[in-house]
């Protein structure tokens, strides 16, 4: 027995919580009544007289849970929180879900923005537009006095002074990579795929002090915390981003746990990212569970929900209706080609990183796989614990592939809520069998890591791509999209299993599953009580559930 865990069995508890039902997913995956804290560890679980009777003293705080159920802390592994706590510091973001509220809220902000300024359109996406498609810079014109640009993240629409004012017309070449969309009469129709480096002077984000950056971040991640949420894994950080992180730290202002994935930029000469790797300090584990690094992280395609992720099928003919596509053969767009991409990861694994790529579509994660699998023949990739980010359109071969070699899927399970509605009539729903498949993995005995991929809004509901993690296992649990439709229900997982996809799965993927994942004594005291039963609930009320309580390194959060 080591030295931290005798002191802590030796002492007596700060704080004991008892009369619940404490879901410890141990070993024994036991759910007990009382669970006791020392400091920021777990000194003691069981059944709530063995516990008070061994760890009560007169110094203790004694909670009574009244019944209720207190759950490992819970893991988002997939969040942007650098990007999302700008997005609402200043004003709050519109109810965007028609193209009229675009309108609406271009009209509104030209009313007190200097005529020859530009307006910027918070991002949506088209799939989640009752129109299900891509603005036109006919739609956007409401406000011929401004520059207009419409974000939607990989593809932007701009209005016809932003064109002009970017000089971009019908004769403009597209970039690498892009296009400049043209309409029936040849001209720009607005539509910018991969291609809005082309808008000039549009700001793509708001000015901010230092002061004020600390301030947002820090409330997007209690905005986690708010949601039941301990720990997060914050997926591309630049140098001033882990900056940020770091001053946090050092003034005791991070609530909840931060993993970070450095994402260095790809479009360089790949000699040049070669030495930068080489040159960094930073590397997996480079940190302490409070604050540390997590994944190397190469962008390999574009989105799902915009017509750019790199797929094994064309998109077809709705995807020009959704999308702004001309092309009816288009897959998407690869980034990164296979020699490239295995030169990068080479180099990073060289530093002892663990590996990851965004990877939407079935071409990229196959390409993906590609790399992998040159790297395995090198030297075993499995103790890296690298994983395919997204994993949208998966195959059984694929999956095959990841067991073979170890590897682990990063998910967003929120998404078949949300895209599969306009996803079914891109591909149909025959092509959609293996969209996120998570009964597949886990019988494949592949580790599932649930996330978010929470990028835009405070409102854990209301954001693009909520970050509630009850909403998150309820979709696991139930495939149901936004229309009431079940896709696939032979995909559904059961409630552990979803709930370990929000603790055992993420803390296993962090290499800190000694640490957290479950309530075991010696583990960091990281918990969350909730507002009802999570495992006796009625189903649709999975996504209901409330947070009473969070509790990080042993002090709620909350």
């Amino acid at each position: 027995m080591n030295a931290l865990l005798c002191l802590l069995l030796a002492a007596d508890a700060d704080l004991i919580l008892h009369n619940g039902k404490v879901v410890t997913l141990d070993a024994g995956n036991r759910t007990v009544e009382a669970i006791a804290i020392r400091g920021n560890r777990i000194t003691a679980v069981g059944s709530s007289r063995e516990v008070l009777a061994k760890e009560r003293s007169a110094r203790t705080r004694v909670t009574d849970l009244g019944g209720k159920m207190v759950l490992p802390g819970l893991i988002d592994a997939h969040v942007h929180a650098v990007d999302a706590s700008t997005t609402e510091f200043r004003q709050p973001l519109p109810r965007i879900e028609t193209i009229g509220d675009i309108q609406n809220y271009i009209r509104e902000r030209a009313r007190v923005t200097p005529k020859g300024s530009w307006i910027v359109v918070p991002r949506t996406l088209p799939p989640r537009l009752k129109e299900m498609r891509m603005p036109t810079r006919a739609d956007l014109d409401v406000a011929p006095d401004h520059p207009v640009a419409f974000d939607a993240s990989y593809v932007w629409s701009a209005n016809t002074l932003a064109l002009r004012v970017s000089g971009i017309t019908r004769t403009t070449a597209n970039p690498p990579g892009g296009e400049v969309v043209k309409g029936p009469d040849g001209e720009p129709n607005g539509i910018l795929r991969n291609a809005s480096q082309l808008l000039k002077g549009v700001e793509r984000s708001q000015s901010f002090t230092e002061a004020e950056r600390l301030d947002a971040l820090e409330q997007m991640l209690r905005r986690y915390a708010q949601a039941g949420l301990t720990a997060v894994g914050e997926r591309i950080v630049t140098v001033p981003q882990v900056a940020l992180f770091e001053k946090l730290k050092a003034q005791n202002r991070l609530p909840v746990r931060v993993v970070m994935t450095w994402r260095p930029d790809s479009n360089r000469p790949v000699e040049e990212i070669e030495r930068e790797i080489r040159a960094s300090k930073w590397t997996t584990n480079v940190g302490d569970e409070r604050l540390k690094f997590g994944t190397f992280k190469v962008t390999l395609d574009g989105g799902q929900s915009v017509g750019t992720a790199y797929q094994r099928m064309p998109y077809g003919p709705f995807g020009r209706q959704l999308y702004g596509q001309t092309d009816p053969k288009s897959r998407g767009t690869l980034f990164v080609e296979a020699e490239k991409l295995y030169r990068i990861f080479r180099a990073a694994r060289d530093r002892n990183w663990q590996l990851t790529a965004h990877s939407q579509g079935g071409g990229a994660i196959d390409a993906l796989l590609d790399a992998f699998e040159r790297l395995d023949r090198e030297r075993p990739i499995a103790p890296t614990r690298s994983h395919v980010m997204h994993a949208s359109f998966q195959s059984p071969a694929a999956i095959a592939r990841m067991k073979k070699m170890g590897i682990l899927a990063d998910v967003q399970p929120g998404w078949l809520y949300f895209d599969v509605p306009a996803l079914e009539k891109v591909f149909g729903l025959a092509n959609l069998r293996y969209f996120y498949p998570l009964r597949s993995y886990l019988n494949a005995g592949i580790v599932l890591v649930g996330g978010s991929d929470h990028m835009l809004g405070f409102d854990k509901d209301r954001a693009i791509n909520p970050f509630n993690p009850f909403f998150n296992m309820w979709m696991s649990i139930t495939r149901v999209t936004r229309e009431g439709k079940v896709i696939y229900p032979e995909e559904k997982v059961t409630r552990e299993e979803a709930l370990r996809m929000w603790t055992t799965g993420p803390a296993y993927l962090q290499f800190s599953e000694k640490e957290r994942g479950t309530l075991e004594v010696g583990k960091l005291a990281d918990l969350v009580v909730i507002d009802r039963d999570f495992f006796r609930c009625a189903e649709n009320e999975i996504r209901e559930i409330r947070p009473v309580t969070v509790v990080v390194d042993g002090r709620a959060v909350n």
